[in-house]
Formats: structure tokens, sequence, C-alpha cells
């Protein structure tokens, strides 16, 4: 999606926000054929109950797949996405990844890793067993499995498929869903996770849900962000919050949604981009857009894109949601609470620990876990995505090779520095 600011709004003040500084960082991942066009995008962490020192940080690397990491980010294992159906199709591309727990199959129950292949519009289900020999991962998707939006190879390859995703547990029956997001549309699908009877997962929707692509702003007018033609304003960062069946969405232009997790009733947008109402004309020449004047009906925390949505969750049911603002690098805290409206609570950057081991910049992805994950994490873990890794290594043609990777973050760092 294609995102601006104003003049105003790239020197906006971000209150004076703290800054938290990363423990270790992944191995750079590079979007070239060198690379395998491997580009970071989304973390999930699995925590292990028997030995949290053995906990997982699962990400997905687009068109290189998946990666699991252990907790001092050395690459533990690497799985490709799958390769094209033919040669002029799209090829598999991981998008966004969550967790299950104790999903329930044939075999019994099991931890599971979901994926949105966002080339192949399906959804990949893995099972997670440290034990494993060559690796946590074992792909346990039903090859039957239909794609999620298209109706067939053609329409796949147009890449409107499976983009932003979360899963759900819904305590009242005990199924399990997947709520996924279509790429350059404003639809939200619900989708049943279901085991079969030879050990494999597959799924089936539910019920579709569509975001505004436009708004009535006070101004009197209609408004939609500037998009490529053709283009609608998409949803990518999603989470749910389990005790309440709240799904947060970040639509990436327009702000955040409070939305049922079960798609029902009327979403609520809880907060707004900075961006929102301010007009833009698309320059094909140029590829971007333009902006006009801001008439002031944006919001004053989140910079398109809005990304990267995750929950802080605290014993005691309080906690906070964590949005990544990658139009100014920040991020920003919301109370966990719908009865206090989702309050702003502050926010804070991921900067430089050093030379060498950089902040996060235009974070696409984060996952938050407030839990003790053994000696290396007593206070819990944040993981972030890091759009922009440093140093940048030459592509030999006198440019710069595309870097991005995960920075990891002590949580009680976060904590300290954010006031919590």
């Amino acid at each position: 999606m294609l995102a601006f600011l104003t003049p105003a709004q790239a020197g906006a003040d971000d209150g004076g926000l703290p800054t938290v500084t990363p423990v270790s960082e992944t191995p750079a991942l590079y979007d070239d054929e060198a690379g395998g066009n491997s580009d970071a995008d989304d973390p999930a962490i699995w925590r292990n109950a028997a030995d949290p020192d053995r906990s997982l940080v699962i990400a997905t690397a687009k068109e290189g797949g998946l990666r699991v990491y252990d907790l001092d980010a050395r690459l533990v294992q690497s799985l490709p996405a799958p390769r094209p159906p033919a040669e002029d199709d799209a090829p598999g591309r991981y998008n966004n990844v969550d967790l299950v727990t104790g999903l329930r199959t044939s075999t019994g129950r099991t931890d599971v890793a979901v994926v949105s292949d966002r080339g192949n519009d399906r959804l990949r289900i893995y099972r997670i067993d440290p034990s494993k020999p060559g690796g946590p991962l074992t792909d346990i998707t039903d090859p039957a499995t239909a794609p999620v939006f298209s109706t067939d190879q053609a329409e796949i390859n147009d890449q409107r498929t499976a983009y932003g995703l979360a899963t759900w547990q819904d305590k009242s029956t005990g199924r399990t869903y997947a709520l996924v997001s279509q790429r350059e549309r404003t639809r939200l699908a619900l989708i049943e996770l279901k085991p079969t009877t030879s050990g494999t997962v597959t799924y089936q929707k539910v019920r579709t849900l569509d975001l505004p692509a436009s708004f009535r702003i006070p101004n009197g007018t209609t408004w939609s962000p500037c998009t490529e033609p053709g283009e609608l304003p998409q949803v990518e960062g999603m989470v749910v919050d389990p005790a309440t069946g709240t799904l947060y969405a970040g639509q990436e232009d327009i702000g955040i949604w409070r939305i049922r997790a079960d798609l029902t009733g009327k979403p609520v947008l809880m907060d707004k981009v900075r961006e929102f109402g301010v007009p833009g004309v698309y320059d094909e020449a140029t590829e971007e857009c333009a902006a006009g004047a801001d008439p002031g009906y944006g919001g004053d925390r989140l910079s398109a894109d809005v990304e990267g949505l995750t929950l802080f969750q605290e014993s005691d049911g309080d906690g906070y949601l964590l949005a990544s603002s990658q139009g100014d690098d920040t991020f920003a805290l919301y109370d966990r609470e719908v009865s206090e409206d989702n309050e702003y609570e502050g926010g804070f950057r991921v900067g430089a620990a050093s030379t060498t081991l950089d902040g996060a910049e235009e974070c696409d992805g984060a996952a938050v876990l407030n839990a003790p994950l053994g000696s290396r994490y007593p206070n819990g873990l944040l993981v972030v995505q890091d759009g922009h890794e440093t140093p940048e290594v030459p592509d030999g043609e006198g440019g710069k090779r595309t870097a991005t990777g995960f920075k990891f973050v002590d949580l009680g760092d976060v904590v300290d520095a954010a006031d919590l």
C-alpha cells in the first residue's frame, strides 16, 4: 500500500517517547535471488512450557518461507514456501503467522503455527514439536485445502489473496478459527480450522465482513485514501483478545478497528492514522501519491501504515494492545479494556543498541509474550520486524541489498521505559 506524509506530519512531535534497545537480532534476510527472495514480515512467540529456555520464535520470510529461531535469535529451522504449480504461476509467499495452543487433531491435541500463504491464497498449518529430529515444525496442512478468497489459479495469480492473519479459540464452543484479511481489499474472513481423519488439518470459511473503503468526513465530503488504481485500503496486522473475543484489525491507511471476532456486530474505528482525511492524487509517472492539505481529521498517535498488532496480556486481565506505527517508527500502546474504550496509554521506539545492533524501522510485524522465558527473558519477550536492517551490504552493482530481520527486546525494558 502507498503511504505519504504531509510536511507538517513528517515533523510531527511524538511526545518524547522513550527508547528501548534490542538484546539480539536474527541474521539478516535478503530479498534478492542470492538470498532466496527472503523478506522478514511477521513473528510469533511459542513458549515451551516444559522447558521455557527452549522456547521459539516462528517468523515469516514471504517467498523465503518460514524461519524458526531460538531465544538467542539463532536459526533453528528454515522451511521453504511451496513452489508455483506451473512456471508462470505465483510462488508460495508466507505473509503472517499466529499460534494455536492445543489444536484438536485426529492424533491428539497439539500446538500449531498457522500461516497465510499469500502466493497460493491458502492457510498452512505446522505442528510444533521441539523434540522432532530435523526441526520443530512439520507441515500438517490437508493437501486438498481450497483457496481462501480465489476461485481459480488465474485469480490466485492476481494476488488478491490471503494476507493478514490472527487465530482465535472460541471458549463458548471450543472451536478454533483464523481471521484472514484479503490483499488489496477490505474483506476479512472467519475460517474454522478442522481436523481430518488422516491427521492433517483443513479449514472452512464461515463468513466474511467488508470494512469501509471510503468515509464521510466532517467537511461534508467523502474521503478515500490514495492507493494504486484498482486497490482498496487493506488490513494486515490483526490480533484477537481471547478474554473478550474481540478482534483488533489494522487497516493500513485508516486506523485500528475493534470488531467481534466472529465478525458479527458493527465495527468500531478506535483510532485513526494521522493521514486520515488527507486528500491525495496518484501519479502514474512516479507511482506515488501527491498529498494535499491536511484538513486535521486524523489521529495523533499512528502514522500510516498501522501494522504489527499484538496483545500484551497481564494475569489479572489487564494489559495492552500494541501497534506498530510504521510511518514514524514508533509503537503505540492502548488499554486492553473495551470498557475504557481502549484508551491510549503511551508508546516507545526500538532504537539502536550499538553500531552493529540497530533498532527497528518501518516495522511490519510484532509479537509480545508476557511470560517468563527461562534465564534469557525472565520478564517476557517482544519481537519486532526491522524493515531496514543495518549495516547495509553492497549488492555488487553499486547499490545496497534489501535486508530485513527481527529484533528481540526484553519485555521488562519496555515495561520500565513506558511505565506500564
